[in-house]
């Protein structure tokens, strides 16, 4: 057991964790909620992709949490919309199979209970997103998509 715990440190000391604050895109509005979750469908719909599923985050949460015994609210309202383009997934992951982490892609809608009058919408940053070709296409229907959610599909 102590040489898996030593193997384990020497590991992460050659191989650290990455660092995670630049791997989120996040975009603040005076939109409601429901108007920007709107925009945001609209704005997957009509590039041709499909909605997988609407993950009500807030809710999950929220239910957990006091079956956890945790009282401290997250969220007034959180959801994530899980969608796929078969075009740009199928072209991501034949360049890199790896790339299959990426699927589906993800964007979530949030507002905060500090701040009831601002919306949220936030996706990751794809690994490979500073490469050219179709790292480039996905980050920018991400980036395309989200932003609808301020500024209508």
């Amino acid at each position: 057991m102590r040489f898996l715990f030593a193997l384990l440190l020497v590991i992460t000391a050659v191989n650290p964790m990455p660092v995670l604050a630049d791997q989120y895109v996040s975009y603040g509005t005076e939109e409601g909620f429901e108007d920007v979750m709107d925009n945001i469908k609209m704005a997957i719909e009509n590039r041709g992709m499909y909605i997988n599923n609407v993950m009500h985050i807030s809710e999950m949460l929220e239910r957990t949490g006091k079956d956890l015994g945790f009282e401290k609210r997250i969220y007034l309202k959180a959801d994530s919309i899980e969608f796929c383009s078969a075009l740009l997934s199928r072209r991501m992951t034949e360049e890199d199979p790896r790339r299959i982490i990426n699927c589906p892609f993800i964007v979530s809608v949030y507002v905060l209970p500090a701040e009831p009058g601002k919306t949220y919408i936030a996706y990751r940053r794809l690994a490979g997103d500073d490469a050219t070709g179709v790292m480039k296409e996905v980050m920018g229907m991400l980036h395309e998509v989200a932003s609808a959610g301020v500024e209508g599909w």
